[in-house]
């Protein structure tokens, strides 16, 4: 696929091919299916668990395999090629358990690591139904109270809600305060007055579950905050540097894959006596998206590069995101125009890759956000 290829090591070649015939293999065949469906293939999800792919990233003192970022966007990228909303919800385990590693205690550490580690699912609780791209104005409340918090308030959108084992729940411990009033808190599953709301019939990534998560009067003793209070929109912001680039790779993977589909379609299909392959306007498309294929991937690998030599570039990130959730989504529009009718027809994956594409404009900050990332560190003084 790629000439960069050659610039990986032995290790991370073997950690690509492993995760591409697992891809192919095990996630590609049902993914139809599940996709009808609607919701998260959990068996197949434990046995990518116990082959380590939910936790290549995971320090190996944490149980993990310790093998970095790059290892990850390898894996994120070959399970996107195959189900980008399969990719989705490991990422999204992920997601919920970087706060925890950045700000934990060790027993809150070993906690979370243990349930990601061994196929278990968590959830990133931040947006809610007033506020999405506007964290400062989260109504979720915690209250302390005879040395614990008691939480209240609605989450939406949150990834993996109805299987999720732990949830990192974004509060205000200070109402008035802004940014500055919000805590992070890790709440488990069986905590009484926490309830799972409505099941989104989503458009795309449909083995990616998302629904509500309601908090009402949720105790949870004074240890279960992570870090300090008032911290939580720092640490949410640290967090979402770091994972917008598994959003990248997820997104150069349905990039590649709408491509794949394309040139066997356009040397395949006859018409006016030739394969739409001679076609010049046919090459320029293929073109074109393999340009953004090549780009958003060295970007991916370039900032993940950076992350494992122990820079997190923010800036960088931003750029990977925007960029690659970009080409995913005119790679997959390109798909459709190529393959036409049969483009469109659900009989057909290019259907399911636009489907799939948007959300990778949207969410982990929305393109729009990922430019007012771009544009702070720019004019910084």
């Amino acid at each position: 696929i790629s000439n960069m290829s050659q610039l990986l090591s032995e290790e991370l070649l073997d950690i690509q091919k492993m995760a591409r015939e697992f891809a192919e293999t095990k996630l590609r065949p049902i993914s139809k299916e599940w996709d009808l469906i609607g919701d998260t293939p959990l068996d197949l999800y434990r046995k990518a668990a116990e082959l380590g792919y939910t936790s290549l990233d995971i320090p190996e003192s944490m149980g993990g395999a310790g093998l970095g970022a790059l290892a990850s966007s390898l894996m994120s990228e070959e399970f996107g090629k195959a189900d980008a909303g399969f990719a989705t919800t490991i990422q999204s385990s992920n997601l919920a358990l970087i706060p925890v590693l950045l700000a934990g205690t060790q027993e809150q550490k070993k906690f979370a690591s243990d349930i990601v580690v061994s196929g278990g699912l968590a959830s990133f609780c931040l947006t809610e139904p007033n506020a999405g791209s506007d964290a400062g104005s989260i109504r979720t409340k915690a209250v302390k109270q005879n040395g614990e918090y008691i939480i209240n308030g609605r989450k939406c959108f949150i990834t993996n809600a109805p299987h999720s084992q732990f949830y990192v729940v974004f509060a205000k411990t200070d109402m008035d305060a802004g940014t500055r009033g919000i805590s992070a808190f890790l709440v488990e599953r069986d905590r009484s007055g926490l309830s799972i709301g409505k099941h989104e019939d989503k458009m795309g990534i449909r083995l990616s579950t998302t629904a509500d998560v309601l908090l009402e009067n949720v105790h949870v003793p004074e240890d279960h905050l992570l870090g300090k209070e008032g911290r939580g929109f720092h640490l949410a912001m640290q967090t979402l540097d770091r994972t917008r680039l598994e959003c990248a790779a997820i997104s150069t993977g349905i990039a590649q894959r709408a491509l794949d589909l394309s040139i066997d379609y356009a040397k395949t299909r006859v018409t006016f006596g030739k394969p739409i392959a001679k076609l010049q306007a046919i090459q320029f498309m293929l073109a074109d998206m393999e340009i953004r294929c090549q780009t958003a991937r060295s970007l991916v690998y370039e900032c993940a590069r950076l992350v494992d030599s122990g820079t997190v570039n923010g800036k960088m990130n931003a750029i990977a995101k925007a960029y690659a959730s970009e080409a995913a989504m005119q790679n997959a529009l390109d798909a459709v125009q190529i393959l036409s009718g049969y483009g469109y027809s659900r009989e057909y994956e290019a259907e399911k890759l636009m489907r799939d594409a948007k959300i990778f404009m949207i969410f982990e900050g929305t393109n729009q956000i990922q430019r007012v990332v771009i544009a702070g560190h720019l004019l910084k003084d």
